[in-house]
């Protein structure tokens, strides 16, 4: 899945260009484009925990595209800075966690069907297995590894999570929303487990005071 994005990568990026021109021009800065993303996921959150999943999955979605903008904004206006990139994982791990939250509670309140213990074991295993995902890159990026391998990665959550509440809801008593939980659950953990296996590969044996091996798939722009 994650290759299957990366094709679409530059397309999208031309197709979202004159957006971005118009934001520079505009000066709305990147922390601002970062903030509202993570508004709208934090209201993403709200509407699961009301039932209203369909809304919350576009929610989820417009979060994704203020990520891609914020980030492109930042880089082609020379705003980009350290504290930006901090701000901007921070607040994305804020709304993920949100969004579980919301999620949990979705499961924990609407009708019979839906108050499934097993799924509260479903969503803890999503959540930190997608906080691992940020967590296995960011310590590789202290080290002068650009990690970023791995079958679910942040952009294939927010759409599978964001797109299947969108299209699907809560259908057949939410059965398509329980099995994406599901696949995220494992998805993820298994993504965490694909990034430690890649950084053993490149840094095993190399010192804590000493450079890390050339990364020839370094790109700050993915």
């Amino acid at each position: 899945m994650a290759v299957s994005l990366q094709v679409f990568r530059e397309p999208v990026y031309r197709i979202i260009e004159p957006v971005t021109r118009w934001l520079i021009r505009n000066r709305v800065h990147p922390n601002l484009i970062t903030t509202l993303g993570c508004l709208a996921t934090l209201a993403a959150a709200w509407l699961y925990h009301s039932d209203n999943v369909r809304t919350a999955g576009l929610l989820v979605l417009l979060g994704g595209v203020a990520d891609i903008f914020d980030g492109r904004v930042a880089r082609e206006s020379g705003l980009a800075s350290k504290f930006g990139s901090f701000y901007d994982s921070t607040l994305d791990r804020i709304s993920e966690i949100f969004v579980f939250l919301g999620l949990l509670s979705l499961y924990n309140t609407y009708g019979a069907q839906m108050a499934d213990v097993r799924m509260v074991y479903v969503i803890f295993l999503a959540t930190s297995g997608s906080l691992m995902v940020s967590y296995t890159r960011s310590r590789a990026e202290a080290m002068g590894l650009d990690c970023k391998v791995g079958l679910m990665q942040r952009a294939e959550r927010v759409i599978l999570l964001g797109l299947g509440s969108l299209l699907f809801g809560l259908a057949w008593n939410g059965l398509v929303l329980s099995g994406i939980l599901v696949l995220m659950a494992i998805t993820t953990n298994i993504t965490a487990v694909q990034r430690i296996v890649w950084v053993y590969r490149h840094a095993a044996g190399v010192p804590l005071d000493g450079a890390a091996p050339p990364n020839p798939s370094m790109d700050r722009n993915q």
